[in-house]
């Protein structure tokens, strides 16, 4: 092929050294009069794209480099994955991991599941959205330092949001092995050093037992409790090379860490002061792992008799259950013990926090409260970025996995629970039930306020879309914006009907993440619905293309108030406190002139879109003709023009 390739003829080549040797004015065209006869038509062309034969042809290695090599480094690479369970890749294609790309779909046959996404944010927020629905992780390969950087603010978020997700990216370790330009600009010396401060483990294996063993220990590392994000560097040399014959590769056998339950002694002295406090408190962030969760924790509340404020950063608790307290803070006030589990900002949940006229705090609970935790989270810590929240003094620390700890604690509150703390708990619980009536009831009337506004209030969104899906298998993902009307309204009783935030409150999560999900529901056969603002739209919107290449059901509701509302009401406040102006804080804060068309965006993406609606009547309809698409097994986004307050 090599030689008829280099013989004369109209081939590329030839074609394009001969192009080479006209001259500059030979390419100038004199100019055709409006009314001239136009010059004897040239035989049309028979030019198409390249086929695949054609591609390979051109990219032939040299003549005399081997074209025989019958493995590849990426095969191993590709068993190695596939031996831990992973169903997707999630990536954006890249030459620095070529060797295992093409290993997975021909080695592999395309296992795990090639996910193509338009950027590396996109595909690190799919894992992570994808991970916390499905309950195990996904993996995401991106190219060298470019891509690894393109990467972080959702490698960030994971690791806020203790989620566990396999980053690979693409590396030339050695210097004398890399082509000249863009190969020196995509490589480094150590690339997960970009990485580390918000990774729990990274390696850059240097053979492909290496490989084998640091995936193995890496997928360990990543699940377990705290979870979160791991990185593993991929030489291309040990990609793309052959398998050195005579090489006893081995796959690891792989054992999942059980989660760790709190110490026996600490968990009864927890129950003892559970059961003798007039008023226990649960609060609650990240206890539910797995759909047991939530079950355990509906346990402990209901031997103890004892509220719950559910801070949402999974589905922790039934909203509809009479002991949710979740908008009733002022029993923190209240409470002589509070337990608090799994939390993901302790000081900030038990402490009035002000920024308004000077930032000033002061404790939300009583001098003489009881403070228990029980957790993972101060098993794992790392100095520089701050996640882990402020100093909370507390009373009795139990490290231990909530989840997995909430029996034993559940059985030593009812072995302590005689028949007069019984009575005492049922009454206990049955003002708590009438409190959390009352409050589904005021929550109820406070929708009701501004019903027929245009804008649309964010309360009749809430309560439109839930009419559309409530007789769906429906599951709410990746809306990390500050919604609450959902909660408020809407009865969660499922353990997958709420996924959580995005972590670390980094711009770009919300429509990635949903799509993750949505991933995993597909599998499940649910109904997945999201939330997103605007703004957090605009970062990656190109997400829409995944979820219509992929075919990937998703009903996605913009909340569009055309702005960062957010700072925009911190600009306000400041201008407030210093005594000037507010009439200006439009000014770096708003999406407008001119307004964004979602919908028009969401169609040249190839998925349904609807609106902008800006009167409420018309929501109704469009959300009904967007379920039947996301039941027709596609993505319909719906841009409900919202009021910013």
């Amino acid at each position: 092929m090599s030689k008829r390739r280099e013989s004369g003829g109209a081939n590329r080549r030839n074609f394009l050294k001969g192009a080479g040797l006209v001259g500059a004015a030979a390419a100038v065209v004199p100019p055709v009069a409006a009314n001239a006869m136009p010059a004897a038509p040239l035989e049309k062309a028979k030019v198409g794209l390249p086929g695949p034969k054609q591609v390979a042809a051109e990219t032939l290695p040299p003549s005399g480099d081997p074209v025989n090599q019958t493995s590849s480094g990426g095969d191993f690479m590709t068993d190695v994955i596939n031996s831990l369970g992973v169903e997707y890749m999630f990536i954006n294609c890249a030459s620095s991991y070529r060797g295992l790309h093409e290993a997975i779909i021909n080695h592999g046959n395309n296992k795990p599941e090639i996910i193509t996404c338009v950027h590396e944010d996109i595909a690190v927020h799919m894992a992570q959205g994808y991970a916390k629905m499905a309950g195990k992780p996904a993996a995401m390969a991106c190219h060298g330092v470019v891509g690894l950087q393109h990467a972080t603010m959702a490698m960030y978020n994971a690791w806020c949001d203790r989620v566990p997700v396999l980053v690979f990216g693409g590396n030339i370790m050695e210097a004398d092995k890399r082509a000249p330009g863009a190969e020196w600009l995509h490589s480094g010396v150590d690339i997960g050093q970009i990485v580390r401060e918000f990774t729990k483990w990274d390696d850059q294996p240097a053979s492909l037992q290496h490989f084998a063993e640091s995936t193995a220990r890496a997928y360990k590392i990543a699940t377990t409790a705290p979870m979160g994000p791991v990185f593993i560097a991929l030489d291309a040399e040990l990609q793309e090379n052959p398998i050195p014959e005579g090489v006893n590769l081995q796959i690891p056998k792989f054992s999942p860490v059980v989660p760790p339950q709190g110490d026996p002694a600490a968990i009864a002295e927890a129950a003892k002061m559970l059961v003798n406090a007039q008023n226990p408190l649960i609060v609650c962030d990240r206890v539910a792992r797995t759909p047991a969760g939530m079950a355990n924790l509906v346990a402990l509340a209901e031997a103890l008799q004892c509220g719950v404020i559910d801070n949402a950063g999974r589905m922790n608790f039934p909203s509809r259950h009479p002991l949710n307290q979740s908008f009733r803070r002022g029993l923190i006030g209240q409470a002589d013990v509070i337990l608090a589990m799994e939390m993901n900002d302790l000081w900030g949940t038990l402490t009035h926090f002000s920024d308004r006229i000077e930032r000033r705090s002061k404790p939300a609970y009583k001098k003489d409260t009881k403070i228990v935790t029980l957790g993972t989270r101060d098993l794992f810590q790392k100095s520089n970025y701050q996640d882990f929240g402020r100093w909370q003094d507390v009373d009795l620390d139990i490290a231990g996995d909530a989840e997995a700890s909430l029996p034993a604690l559940t059985e030593a509150v009812k072995r302590l629970t005689d028949d007069g703390r019984k009575a005492a708990f049922a009454d206990r619980g049955q003002k708590l039930a009438k409190a959390h009536l009352a409050m589904v009831e005021q929550s109820k009337t406070d929708a009701t306020i501004g019903w027929d506004s245009s804008p649309i209030t964010t309360a009749r969104m809430c309560a439109e879309v839930y009419d559309a899906i409530k007789n769906e298998d429906w599951s709410v993902v990746g809306t990390a914006i500050r919604l609450n009307w959902m909660h408020r309204l809407w009865d969660f009783n499922k353990p997958y009907q709420w996924n959580g935030g995005s972590g670390g409150a980094g711009i770009g999560y919300n429509l990635p993440a949903s799509l993750g999900a949505a991933l995993a529901n597909k599998k499940a056969g649910r109904f997945t619905v999201a939330f997103g603002g605007d703004g957090d739209f605009m970062f990656n919107p190109g997400t829409l293309w995944t979820a219509a290449h992929h075919k990937i059901p998703m009903l996605y509701i913009i909340h569009n108030n055309r702005a960062y509302h957010q700072e925009y009401m911190y600009l306000v406040a400041m201008a407030a406190r210093h005594g000037r102006g507010v009439e200006k804080m439009d000014i770096g804060t708003t999406i407008k002139d001119p307004n964004i068309d979602y919908a028009t965006v969401a169609r040249g993406m190839g998925v349904h879109g609807e609106g902008p609606i800006t009167d409420p009547k018309d929501l109704a309809p469009a959300l009904q003709r967007a379920v039947q698409v996301v039941k027709s097994g596609e993505t319909a986004v719906v841009d409900v023009v919202t009021d910013p307050r």
